[in-house]
């Protein structure tokens, strides 16, 4: 799905094509949310995690490798590389 389809979608529209479209890379804990990153097609996605709703909240387009910096320790490699 090309970026400019994905930022057009309603938010359940989103969360389907997140849910059957994207790769899931890693998330990021704090005390009312958790940030899930997922990859999809050229750009990733941030779903914003309620913590007690447990409802996604928001999500937020990242176009490239920079914006997700402080992900890239949490994003396992290992069994890539065997």
């Amino acid at each position: 799905m090309k970026l400019s389809e994905f930022i057009l979608l309603n938010e359940e529209d989103k969360k389907t094509a997140v849910m059957n479209n994207a790769v899931a890379l890693a998330q990021r804990t704090y005390p009312n949310v958790i940030i899930f990153l997922f990859q999809m097609e050229y750009y990733y996605i941030e779903a914003y995690c309620n913590i007690t709703t447990r409802a996604i909240d928001e999500y937020r387009v990242l176009l490239n490798t920079n914006a997700i910096e402080h992900y890239l320790d949490a994003i396992r490699i290992d069994d890539l590389l065997n």
